[in-house]
């Protein structure tokens, strides 16, 4: 019996003693993985703090693209408009046509008035020629007549000729000399509007350059009577414009967005800014086609703030000043492939920065 009592106890010693050795390891362990947990935490901190400073993303972000208000600098009534709201052209396509009857008269007028220049040009040519010829002609009438004074001249003192006789052959020089005088005269103001070349080509002489110009003024309003597309695109307000309205110069008549050059404006506060370069790449993301990413880069970064593009930038000159956040817009060049969506403007976009920047030890302190 006594042999069964000393043996119980050492049975349920041996019991008990299990138990307490697991409770001393996991109590043992309750550090270790505390220990291990808070490094993994100090771990993971460290590398979102590291990489932190290189992705900048950025949600006030839209898609832009190129429009133009299109117009042309002539008047007139609009004789046909052969596209229709939101329909898609290629750079050349007629978008709206005037009445070009008015310009065609108008350049047959110009072209009839510069070959009618041409014609007096030559004439004053012709008209300086045979002035010169007059001259000459003058010019031997005197010298005969000279001949007949000199030779009066000697007989009225000797009684040869009557004083009569001797005045009129005087009176002759005289004439002669006046006209001879009065050709040349003549003949020099032509000359000066020949521009002193009496075989100048009529095509350099100002008054030729001015009909030219004219010609060349009507053909171009002509040219701009019809308008065409600018660029690829899609046409909108079309409905504005009918045919048989008037459209006076540089009165817009509809709208014409690009498909072709298309951009995305991103809008970061300036504590984002601090690392972003023109040529990082970027990830966009469009909020009308999600799980699409398109491939893009930075472009530029404007030299100030929205703010400042205001009428009246805000003036700080108050005791109460507040200080606010600034946004500076950054443009973004889209890589677009064949197949991709339609990126429409105003489309709301989600840009993720790349600036490869790595936080260093040296930042901690």
């Amino acid at each position: 019996m006594s042999d069964a009592a000393v043996s119980g106890p050492r049975v349920g010693q041996r019991v008990t003693e299990a138990p307490s050795r697991r409770r001393l390891a996991r109590g043992a362990l309750r550090p270790v993985l505390m220990l291990g947990g808070i490094l993994a935490v100090a771990v993971a901190s460290l590398g979102w703090w590291i990489t932190g400073g290189r992705y900048v993303s950025i949600d006030d972000a839209y898609v832009r693209a190129a429009k133009e208000a299109i117009a042309t600098d002539v008047s007139g009534i609009v004789a046909a408009v052969p596209v229709h709201e939101g329909q898609y052209v290629k750079k050349g396509d007629v978008l709206l046509r005037l009445d070009t009857r008015p310009f065609e008269i108008a350049l047959a007028g110009a072209k009839a008035a510069r070959d009618s220049m041409v014609s007096t040009l030559n004439a004053q040519k012709l008209d300086y020629k045979r002035m010169l010829r007059e001259v000459d002609v003058k010019q031997a009438q005197m010298d005969s007549d000279q001949a007949d004074y000199n030779r009066y001249a000697g007989l009225v003192k000797s009684g040869g000729v009557t004083r009569a006789e001797y005045d009129n052959a005087r009176f002759r020089l005289m004439a002669d000399q006046q006209a001879i005088e009065a050709l040349k005269v003549t003949a020099a103001v032509q000359l000066a509007r020949l521009g002193g070349d009496p075989n100048v080509d009529v095509r350099t002489m100002s008054d030729y350059r001015q009909a030219e110009a004219r010609v060349d003024e009507a053909q171009r309003e002509l040219n701009h009577a019809v308008i065409y597309a600018p660029y690829d695109g899609i046409v909108t307000q079309v409905d504005t414009v009918q045919p048989g309205m008037y459209l006076g110069a540089s009165t817009a008549a509809f709208g014409l967005v690009s498909t072709e050059r298309v951009w995305i404006e991103a809008n970061p506060k300036e504590t984002e800014l601090t690392y972003v370069k023109p040529g990082d790449p970027v990830d966009v993301s469009v909020d009308t086609y999600p799980g699409l990413t398109w491939k893009a880069e930075v472009e530029s970064i404007a030299p100030n703030s929205g703010s400042e593009f205001s009428v009246l930038p805000a003036q700080n000159t108050s005791g109460n000043w507040v200080k606010v956040v600034q946004r500076i817009p950054v443009r973004i060049k889209v890589t677009r492939k064949p197949g991709d969506p339609e990126l429409r403007a105003g489309m709301s976009v989600i840009t993720d920065i790349d600036t490869g920047h790595r936080r260093t030890w040296h930042d901690l302190f």
